[in-house]
């Protein structure tokens, strides 16, 4: 089947089958299919996952408490305004999106919050352009760069079905 454009005024005229012109259908739009079950190789992958990238959000939330004289003092360092309210604000955002991406309880909300978190801090925080130490600034290059690869997982995460397979809810 092969496509053909008309100009405006073949598209005023009606159309007449020829012999030469096979009939062409016109675009249908179908239903969507609803997706198969997943194997227990892609339950295992997903929960792996889950584990594993929720597990580290979550992880580094907690620590935005724990050390949070720390966090905050390199916040401050890094010119932002009330470092520790922007800390506990930021593990808080962390802890939610990391245990709701764990348990797959509202997983598309988690990775907005980890998302936002990492829209947020990455070009503040690992700001490797304003950086002269060659050291300092790979080191700020890499964590920048992990922060990226981090917000396309999260995207990953949203981009999957609502009710995640064994999930807690």
């Amino acid at each position: 089947m092969a496509l053909r454009f008309r100009n405006r005024t073949e598209r005023s005229q009606p159309r007449h089958e020829s012999a030469t012109e096979p009939n062409i259908a016109p675009l249908t739009l179908t239903q969507r299919h609803e997706e198969a079950e997943m194997s227990k190789v892609e339950h295992a992958a997903l929960l792996a996952g889950r584990l594993i990238f929720g597990g580290y959000f979550l992880y580094s939330g907690i620590r935005h408490f724990t050390d949070l004289e720390m966090m905050a003092s390199y916040a401050k360092s890094k010119g932002i305004a009330w470092p520790n309210i922007a800390v506990l604000g930021s593990g808080s955002m962390l802890m939610i999106g990391g245990l709701s991406l764990l348990t797959g309880v509202k997983p598309k909300v988690g990775a907005g919050l980890v998302t936002a978190f990492l829209a947020g801090v990455t070009p503040q925080m690992h700001d490797y352009w304003n950086i002269e130490d060659p050291g300092q600034r790979m080191n700020e290059m890499v964590n920048f760069t992990k922060n990226l690869a981090l917000m396309g997982g999260a995207a990953f995460a949203a981009a999957t079905r609502e009710r995640w397979p064994l999930s807690a809810a």
